[in-house]
């Protein structure tokens, strides 16, 4: 994997919040060697206001950011993706395309933030943990040393991070 950028495509069924976040996150942590992107099976059609008024409290500009469906990354023109995370329980339990190139994959699941029937103060605090979660995901999987472990060991780790909680929750 090394010498190219790293291709990373984020599902959540609705691509709203917490896929929308994980590739604002991964572009921020990447530093330029991971292209980030995030799809869903069911597209809302738009980013969540929670979503964005978040990322552009942590200094994240947002305008190019967009719900879409993950069919646009199993075309032929579609970036050829090294690997694939769902970020809620949903899509990891739905029948995903086939990826061209067979990525590595991992279930990363994070609780829904999105929950209408809260006051949007409660719902702040939801997209607040969400963000956290998966930023200290993105942190460990982008000081992972990549090219240097076989691919059992790489998949091993995938898994681990999807497991890992930041110490502040």
């Amino acid at each position: 994997m090394s010498g190219k950028n790293i291709n990373v495509l984020f599902l959540c069924t609705g691509n709203s919040a917490r896929s929308i976040m994980a590739e604002a996150l991964l572009q921020r942590w990447g530093l330029n060697r991971f292209n980030s992107f995030s799809a869903g099976s069911i597209p809302k059609g738009r980013v969540n206001p929670f979503a964005i008024e978040l990322l552009q409290k942590n200094n994240f500009k947002t305008d190019s950011f967009r719900s879409k469906n993950w069919d646009e990354f199993a075309k032929d023109d579609a970036p050829k993706l090294d690997f694939v995370f769902t970020v809620c329980d949903n899509a990891a339990n739905e029948v995903c395309p086939v990826w061209p190139g067979q990525p590595m994959s991992a279930h990363w699941g994070i609780e829904d933030p999105d929950k209408p029937e809260l006051s949007d103060d409660e719902q702040r605090k939801l997209f607040q943990k969400a963000y956290w979660e998966l930023d200290h995901r993105m942190k460990i999987f982008t000081s992972l040393p990549l090219d240097k472990l076989d691919k059992l060991s790489l998949q091993k780790k995938l898994e681990e991070i999807g497991h890992t909680l930041p110490e502040q929750l």
